[in-house]
């Protein structure tokens, strides 16, 4: 192929937002031609299981539009979402780095997604050759991990509807446009997502939309600014309460 740039071994990058562009170009930014040239571009639909966890570790993947989720089916039956990714991570990168042969978790896609896959071998060819990229995936795993350990604190110490309000703080933080957050609100996402079950969803949702913390439009829920700082001081109380 001789692709001789990341936009040319990359198309879909012309199509996204900036901040992903610009995280693309600084994760590759010392990438060697022979390794632009072992990208292999994927399309996934929503709901689609790409590493299940225990399975041999093949490939890394890069998420090149859409959003991911972790998902761990070992919580007393239930499915547990414990981290969403936007970001440019190296889907298997932390098993590189850690020196282990299989995944640590399963990934979904949540969104349709644009993926861009590199053969294993191929990747860490290139992180043993280059200080930059591997300083730089080491920084990556990094932040993961502090992240899912000051998620996983925060949650420890809250029960029910405390966790669900938690869960749409950081979804507006992350994903709302022009000061509002909107979402379908599926119960079973949001039970997945939280680890409560669709019952204590249900009466949490329809408290929330009583008192005024959400908006419910059908099966949309809507958080604007002020409903957002609402939902921020019922956590700092549940906290100080605990």
């Amino acid at each position: 192929m001789g692709y001789k740039t990341l936009y040319e071994a990359l198309p879909f990058l012309k199509n996204v937002d900036k901040d992903r562009q610009e995280q693309f170009k600084t994760y590759f930014k010392t990438a060697p031609l022979w390794l632009l040239d072992s990208f292999q571009i994927m399309e996934m639909e929503a709901g689609t299981i790409f590493v299940r966890e225990n399975m041999p570790v093949e490939n890394i993947f890069f998420i090149g539009s859409g959003t991911i989720e972790a998902v761990d089916y070992r919580f007393f039956g239930i499915t547990y979402e414990f981290m969403r990714f936007d970001k440019v991570y190296a889907m298997g990168g932390m098993e590189f780095i850690m020196d282990l042969d299989t995944y640590r978790t399963t990934l979904r896609t949540v969104t349709r997604c644009i993926v861009v896959k590199i053969p294993k071998n191929i990747f860490e060819r290139w992180m043993r050759s280059d200080i930059y990229a591997l300083k730089h995936e080491a920084k990556c795993v990094g932040e993961y991990l502090f992240e899912d350990c000051r998620k996983s604190r925060e949650l420890l110490f809250l029960q029910g509807p405390s966790r669900l309000a938690m869960l749409f703080k950081e979804r507006f933080e992350r994903y709302a446009k022009n000061g509002v957050l909107k979402g379908r609100g599926s119960r079973q996402d949001l039970s997945n997502a939280t680890g409560l079950c669709v019952k204590t969803i249900n009466r949490a949702v329809r408290k929330f939309s009583e008192d005024g913390l959400i908006t419910k439009e059908g099966h949309q829920i809507y958080i604007d600014r002020q409903q957002y700082e609402n939902l921020k001081a019922l956590i700092e109380s549940a906290e100080q309460d605990r």
